[in-house]
Parts: C-alpha cells; structure tokens; sequence
C-alpha cells in the first residue's frame, strides 16, 4: 500500500487527539493528546475538531497499528524532580540503609545530611539553579553525596570517571558545559586540567567526617521544575568530539518512576552499582535506587561478589555475560540495553528472574523501550515504548514502514532530552518537530534499525552505523553476529567489517567450532556476508563503559587477516 506524504512544515494544532471509531484504531487511544512542549503528556482528552487536519487524514490511511503499536500508555508521575523522591525517602526512612560500599554503610538520614552540607558549600561557591557542576571522581560515597548535593541547589550534574578520562578530554568538557566548580576527590584534584578561576573541592574529605559536619548557613533550596537539567551525559567520542546531552528531571523521572522502567525497586531491596559513572545507564542505577527508597550497592574491583548479594542488576550485555545467574541466588530483577543482547544470555538469566530488556540512546534518557523477555519466547525484542513516550519506524522518506518493514526507530515523548549543550546545530540536525504529536514536541533519531511485530513488539537489527558494504552489497553486521550465536555453545558473536571485502567476527568462549560457525551463517546468509575469519577468544575485551571494544578487536583482527589472506594468495 502506498504510504501518505506526510508534510512536516504544515502548521500542527498544539494537540492531537485521535478518534478511534473515525481512524478504524484500536480502543482506549482516544486519550492520547499531545500536551505543550514544556508540559508532559497529561493533558485530558478532547474531541476531534472536524474537519481532520492533513496529518490526521495521513494517519488514518495508514496501518492503524502505527499508532496502537507506537504510543505507549500514560502514568502519571509521583515526582517531577529527582531529588524530591530521594529527600522524600529520606524524611519517611530516615533509619534504613541507602548506600553500601566496601563494608560501610549509610542510612538515608546520614546521605541526606552530607549531601545538605555539600549542597551548601556549592551555595558559597556561587552555584545556583541552572549552573552545570562537575562529579570527577570514581565510585564511592563521595560520588552519591555529590550529585544529591548538586540537584539539591538546583544545577546539573556532569559525570566522569577521572581515573580513566585523559585530562585533555576534561578540559574539553568544562569548556563546553561551562563548569567552574568540580567535585572530586584529594586523589584526583592534582591533575585535573584547573583555570585560574576553577574550584574543586575534595568530598572524599567531607565524607570522612563523622558525623556529617553542621554549616552555618541555612540552605535556600531552589524552585526546581521538572523542566530544568538533571545531568549532562557525554557521550564517549569513539566517532570525534564527545557531545554533552542535556537531561531533564522529567525525563529522569519518567524512566525511573514508571514501570517496566522502575524494575520494582522498593524499601529493602538492594540494587547492584556496577556501571561506570560516566555511561548513562549509571543513572538508572543510582538514581532509580535512591528514589524508590532501596540500598544502592556500589561494587568494589569484583563486581561479581556484588551481584551475588542484589536483587536489581542493571547492566550491558558484556558485563552480565561475565556473571553466573547461579552465583547470583537474589537476583529478582534484570535489565539489559548498550549493545543487542544475545539470545543464550536472555535464556540464561529469564529461566532465574525478570529478565528485561531495552534500547535507547542517551538522547531519549537510558531506555525508551523495555518489556520482559520470557524462556521460550518467539522472538528476543526491545520491547516497546514506556510510559508517555512513542516510537515511530520510519523509512528514508520520513514516512511510516509497514508492519514487519525494517525502518529507523525515531523516539517521541517525555524521553526526548534537551538537545546538546552549546551544540545547536546538531541538536537541530538530530532533533526534529514531531509531526505525529505536535504541539512543539521533538523527536530524535536514534539510527536503530527496528520493524514492528505482528504481536506490536519491536524487533532491533543493529544500527545504521552498522550497515556496511562489502563486495558492494549492504550486510548488517548484528544479523551476522546472530547466526553465529546459534553455533554450540556460542554466548557472544561481535562481527566487524575489516576492508571493502571482509568480514572478521569474534566468537565466545574459545571453545567454539569456528569452522561450524563459520558454516551457520554460509546456510543463512548470501555469500557476502560469510566472515572471512571466525577467531574464538575465552572473553571479548570491554570498553570502560562496559560494551565491547570493537577497536581493540579489529586491532587484534588485523594481522590474523593478513595472514590468511597471504595463505590464499590474496591481498586487502
């Protein structure tokens, strides 16, 4: 069927609310309006306004499932502001523990009251609402007690792990988030890249004082909206310059006080800090934990004897696939996003818990799809859209694919962050009006390629990123790694372009049959996209952020490739 053109520049009403009966749609949808750009999507239902607008006609000629697939339910949120939840734990348990580390512990009454005292000191320095103040550190209490300090005054967070982020690259982010004051440790305070002007201040310090230090000065505690930066999340610059994605309170809010987003979190259950403190997904941790009023377990250098005391993990594929679920006993929750996730690890962890797993770049707030992958399901998908947000596939045109067409996922709704700071030109290019909810809302590309399932569960094939061309034919390269997954005792396949010819993959653990492998995806893929080498390692080597170094293994790829290539006769 021929898909309607859809006319971006057309003058959209402030809302859009769409009639079932009048669009042949499934029940119940007639509630979604599209509130205000500085509104989440609350707003009560309204009748349609004949005669239909020209983006309401386009609609209701497509696939009525672009919309019963793509809009995901709405929940209203008990918090606008992030800290409001974890103060609000704090005044209700004051007694029960927050934050575990190393064999300490904290109750939710003594993170408060370091944090009230951090937050003051930042008062002294001249931070107000607004303001962008550094967390350079690793791990710890102080990591916790800096970034509550910090939204406590009304600023925004900017995490990096200083023990692993060069001081060039430092630098580089406090020029372009304009920071002046950095929170770290006496540690890390020698190196790192000061002006004149700057300020850090040693939390490490602070948290040794026991008990938590009176300050003179009363706290003003800021008007806070929901509208206003959380944190500044850069991204890790394998592709240039690293970009500052600003983060709103109410993106962070509809992540974490939503389900499946919430992962059950609650009083007494104890969440796994396992992330690098730079990689968004860190947030969810962290954050998530402490306002719902749980114990956030920060790891120490084995990760694995953390896991084995939690009930919430949330993790990349890489790191999890370094875990036994049988050594992890209280384990209740999972969840999964960074990378695609191997079908044998789902299996693996679903038969022993929740298992969840989700997609979603930084700029659509850690996930914007998630559901519970259960042993035995059909098809290992993304998910679909969570609370107040929508997906759209969309082909190259800007039109909506057909139900099971491969499209990029474009996301829509309170996910959709505030763009890159002091970066407007790339805001505008990956950051478009939403023509399907209108009302001034943004969506963004996240270059997923994705197609919708019969069942209304949206199916990942990598990235766009990821589509390359060898021999002159397109290959996606995640489509390769999932044939190779279903060798024997395979648990990860990572496949690489290596020149304009071949392909390398890497298959784990060594143990693997590299010729059977090799012969899974010559049964199931055209030629072109057979690798010319399959290398078995026991582990595949990780970046800081916990994904896998694809760098690093095509660096090790390289000579191997030489190699039989010369034993063929052939040359790159």
């Amino acid at each position: 069927m021929a898909q309607p053109a859809l006319n971006p520049s057309y003058p959209l009403a402030s809302s859009l609310t769409l009639n079932p009966a009048a669009l042949g749609l499934q029940p119940g949808l007639e509630r979604w309006t599209a509130p205000p750009a500085n509104q989440p999507l609350m707003r009560a239902p309204q009748p349609l306004t004949p005669p239909p607008s020209p983006l309401q006609e386009a609609i209701a000629r497509t696939d009525s499932r672009f919309v019963s697939f793509g809009w995901g339910p709405q929940q209203r949120l008990p918090f606008e502001c992030v800290h409001h939840a974890i103060e609000a734990q704090a005044q209700q348990q004051p007694d029960a523990w927050a934050v575990e580390h190393q064999g300490q512990a904290w109750t939710y009454g003594q993170l408060n009251a370091y944090a009230e005292y951090l937050a003051r000191r930042l008062e002294a320095q001249g931070v107000v609402r607004g303001d962008r103040v550094g967390v350079f550190l690793q791990r710890g209490f102080p990591m916790v007690v800096s970034i509550l300090a910090i939204l406590k005054v009304g600023a925004a967070y900017v995490p990096q792990d200083a023990g692993v982020v060069p001081a060039p690259m430092l630098r580089q982010v406090m020029d372009s988030a304009g920071i002046q004051v950095v929170l770290s440790t006496a540690s890390f305070i020698p190196g790192l890249p000061l002006a004149r002007d700057d300020v850090a201040i040693d939390v490490q310090s602070l948290c040794s004082t026991t008990p938590p230090p009176a300050h003179p000065s009363r706290l003003r505690k800021p008007y806070v909206a929901g509208s206003d930066l959380c944190f500044v999340l850069y991204t890790s610059g394998t592709t240039g310059k690293p970009n500052g994605v600003m983060v709103t309170h109410r993106n962070v809010c509809n992540i974490i006080h939503t389900a499946p987003g919430n992962l059950g979190m609650a009083p007494g259950q104890r969440v796994g800090q396992v992330l690098n403190i730079g990689f968004d997904m860190a947030a969810w941790e962290i954050l998530g934990c402490l306002s719902h009023g749980a114990t956030l377990v920060i790891r120490g250098k084995d990760f694995a004897e953390t896991a084995a005391t939690v009930n919430v993990l949330i993790a990349t594929p890489s790191i999890l696939a370094k875990l036994d679920p049988a050594a992890c006993p209280h384990i209740q929750a999972v969840a999964l996003a960074g990378e695609p996730c191997p079908r044998p690890l789902a299996e693996a962890w679903a038969a022993r818990c929740a298992f969840h797993n989700g997609c979603g770049p930084t700029e659509v707030t850690i996930v914007n799809t998630l559901a519970q992958f259960k042993p035995g399901d059909e098809v290992l998908s993304i998910g679909t859209p969570t609370p107040n947000n929508t997906v759209y596939v969309l082909n190259e045109d800007m039109q909506p694919c057909a139900i099971g067409e491969v499209g990029e996922m474009w996301a829509g709704g309170d996910c959709v962050s505030a763009g890159y700071i002091g970066n407007p030109g790339l805001t505008a290019e990956r950051y478009r009006p939403d023509p399907f909810l209108g009302g001034g809302r943004m969506m963004f590309r996240t270059r997923d390629l994705c197609r919708w399932t019969e069942q209304g569960q949206l199916e990942h094939f990598g990235r766009v990123d990821d589509q390359v061309k060898v021999r002159g034919f397109r290959v996606e390269l995640d489509a390769v790694s999932t044939v190779l997954e279903r060798s024997p005792g395979c648990r990860r396949a990572v496949t690489l372009k290596a020149n304009s010819r071949d392909l390398v993959a890497f298959v784990t653990p060594a143990t693997v049959d590299v010729a059977d492998a090799q012969d899974q995806v010559r049964r199931s893929l055209p030629y072109y996209c057979v690798p010319a080498l399959v290398i078995a390692i026991d582990e595949l080597p990780m970046t800081e952020r916990g994904k896998v170094d694809k760098r690093l293994l095509l660096a090790q790829a390289q000579p191997l490739l030489d190699a039989h290539n010369a034993s063929l006769g052939e040359t790159a």
